[in-house]
């Protein structure tokens, strides 16, 4: 992480009103610099029921979020604004990528595919010529069967010992037994309709994207007071929810790690130190009055 980065205000992304955190250093900052949790909620695809490791995003309590906002340590951003409607040229430059992305993939697979089969390819000849000479002497030994007894038997049933060799005579090896096996994969197959698996990578964070604009001022908020007049942020609205963003700052300036206490029952969760190696202190629950 740069001076630069780790200076600059961290961006929450809001979207339905939630405040999302998309980038790892920001996550970082946020629970080793400002001493709060946030729940990490990201699941890989194939495993969208993990629940021990989950990844980015990380999902901020609405009190981690005022807190940020409020210190000046964070911003709020209009995450659907961001997302402009990308230009022909943008979606041609997109797709080029995804291309070229997908050569390099299959370029890799050739190369893989052809250091596997160079030391089998010679095994594998030779394997098939050996067959092959036992076809041809059991072919011969068959025929020379066959003569000796047309002559022992002569010429009145020599149609029949004919015959019966013919009937059982295998056939002529094919040639490609023997041949060398297929040249790999060329440049020619290299297309989007290719049998040959390949990935394709989506960013998870969209900062990537040339079409994606988080620095406008028409969609970053530095105060509470503009996200909620921009109609993208509601909290605290009402007198219970200010009394909430207040004990959780109160216990937040006394030095505590603050977390959501979702999971044990309670409203926070408070450490003496970092949540990983201390132990949980307190499981708070606010009575509602």
């Amino acid at each position: 992480m740069s001076d630069s980065d780790s200076t600059r205000p961290v961006r929450l992304r809001v979207s339905n009103k939630k405040a999302y955190v998309w980038d790892v250093d920001d996550i970082a900052t946020i629970r080793s610099k400002y001493r709060l949790c946030g729940v990490l909620s990201g699941t890989l695809p194939h495993l969208s029921q993990q629940n021990v490791f989950l990844g980015i995003p990380l999902v901020l309590l609405p009190e981690e979020a005022v807190l940020l906002v409020e210190t000046g340590a964070a911003v709020l951003v209009d995450d659907p604004s961001a997302h402009t409607h990308p230009f022909l040229c943008e979606i041609q430059d997109w797709n080029k990528e995804q291309e070229d992305a997908m050569k390099a993939q299959l370029a890799l697979l050739e190369e893989k595919v052809v250091k596997e089969s160079s030391g089998s390819g010679r095994a594998l000849s030779e394997e098939a010529q050996r067959k092959r000479r036992e076809r041809e002497e059991r072919k011969k030994a068959l025929a020379a069967s066959a003569q000796k007894e047309e002559g022992e038997e002569g010429p009145s049933s020599a149609a029949e010992p004919s015959a019966a060799p013919s009937s059982k005579t295998p056939e002529p090896p094919s040639t490609t037994a023997a041949s060398p096996a297929a040249p790999p994969t060329t440049e020619k197959t290299f297309s989007k309709t290719s049998s040959t698996p390949y990935t394709i990578t989506i960013p998870a964070s969209s900062n990537s994207l040339s079409w994606y604009h988080d620095g406008d001022k028409s969609n970053v908020y530095t105060t509470l007071e503009e996200a909620k007049a921009a109609g993208i942020w509601d909290y605290p609205s009402n007198l219970e929810e200010r009394a909430r963003c207040g004990v959780f700052k109160g216990l937040w300036d006394q030095g505590y790690f603050m977390g959501g206490g979702i999971k044990f029952g309670g409203d926070y969760l408070v450490y003496p130190g970092h949540a990983f190696p201390f132990p949980l202190e307190y499981d708070l629950l606010i009575p509602v009055q």
